[in-house]
C-alpha cells in the first residue's frame, strides 16, 4: 500500500514539473520594433520633409460621401471609385437622398466597381442605420463606425482621420509590408501591426503617418523589390532585404496622390 502511494506521489510531482514548460511553449511571442525612439523620430522627420502634405485620392464632399467612398474602395482602385461616384454624389450626398435611390439606383452608378451588388446593399443598409441611430450624421468614434454595414476597422480609421482630423493609423497592404519588412512594427495581423506602430510613431507625426507609409510602400519600398537606392531612410533601415546603405537626397517630392488598390 505504501509503495502504491509513493508511486502516485512521484507521478504527481513529475506532472507538476512538466506544466511550466508546456505553458511557456504556448505563450504568444511579442515582436518589438528594431528602432530606438530617436531613430523613429528621424525616420518620420525625413518623411515629413519629403512629403509635407500628403493627400488621399478618394473624392468626397462631406463625411457621409467619404464613408461611402471608402467602403466602396474595398478590393477596388480609388480612381475607379471616383469615376463611379462623381455622378452619384451629385444627386445623393446625404443618407436620405441615397436611401431614396434604393439598391438598384445605387447599382446603376457603381456597377463598374467590383462586388457592386453587395456594396450597394451595404450602402443602403448604412444609410438606414445613419438615419435611425445617428440622426443622419456620421459618427466620430471607431466603435460606432465599425457598426455601420460595410465598414471595418481600416475604413473607420480612414474616416476618422480624413473627415474629423483624428490621428489614426489605417493598415493596408503597404503599411503592413513596411511594418514587417523594415522591422518597424512587426505583427502577424493588420491589428497587431497597427498596435505596434502606434507605440513607436512619434506623436507629432502620427496624423500623416498613414499616408507617408502608404506612399513609401507604393513608390519606394515596393512589394516585389524595394528600391533602396531611392530610399531616404536607407542608412537607418534594418530590413534583411535592404540592398543599399546610402540614403537618397532629402528633398521635397512633387505631389503624389494616394490611389491604387485598397483593402
Amino acid at each position: 500500500m505504501a509503495i502504491s502511494k509513493s508511486r502516485s506521489s512521484t507521478a504527481s510531482l513529475q506532472k507538476s514539473n512538466r506544466t511550466p514548460a508546456k505553458t511557456g511553449a504556448t505563450k504568444t511571442k511579442r515582436f518589438k520594433s528594431a528602432y530606438s525612439k530617436d531613430e523613429m523620430v528621424e525616420i518620420f522627420r525625413r518623411f515629413s520633409i519629403q512629403r509635407p502634405e500628403p493627400k488621399g485620392e478618394l473624392e468626397h464632399v462631406n463625411p457621409f460621401t467619404l464613408v461611402v467612398a471608402v467602403a466602396l474602395s474595398a478590393q477596388a482602385t480609388d480612381a475607379g471609385v471616383n469615376k463611379a461616384t462623381r455622378a452619384l454624389f451629385q444627386i445623393a450626398d446625404t443618407p436620405e437622398k441615397m436611401l431614396a435611390l434604393g439598391e438598384e439606383g445605387v447599382i446603376s452608378h457603381i456597377k463598374t466597381i467590383g462586388l457592386y451588388r453587395n456594396k450597394a446593399k451595404n450602402v443602403i443598409a448604412l444609410c438606414r442605420m445613419l438615419i435611425d441611430e445617428f440622426g443622419s450624421h456620421v459618427p466620430k468614434t471607431r466603435e460606432e463606425l465599425v457598426r455601420l454595414p460595410g465598414v471595418g476597422r481600416k475604413t473607420a480609421n480612414v474616416v476618422m482621420s480624413m473627415a474629423f482630423g483624428i490621428p489614426t493609423l489605417a493598415v493596408d497592404t503597404h503599411v503592413f509590408r513596411i511594418g514587417n519588412r523594415c522591422l518597424m512594427a512587426p505583427g502577424k495581423t493588420p491589428d497587431e501591426v497597427e498596435e505596434q506602430f502606434l507605440k513607436v510613431i512619434p506623436e507629432e507625426y502620427l496624423f500623416h503617418a498613414h499616408h507617408w507609409l502608404i506612399l513609401h510602400g507604393r513608390y519606394t519600398c515596393k512589394a516585389r523589390k524595394p528600391e533602396c537606392e531611392h530610399c531616404v531612410i536607407a542608412d537607418l533601415c534594418r530590413s534583411p532585404e535592404k540592398t543599399f546603405d546610402i540614403p537618397a537626397p532629402l528633398v521635397e517630392l512633387p505631389p503624389q496622390i494616394i490611389g491604387g488598390a485598397a483593402l
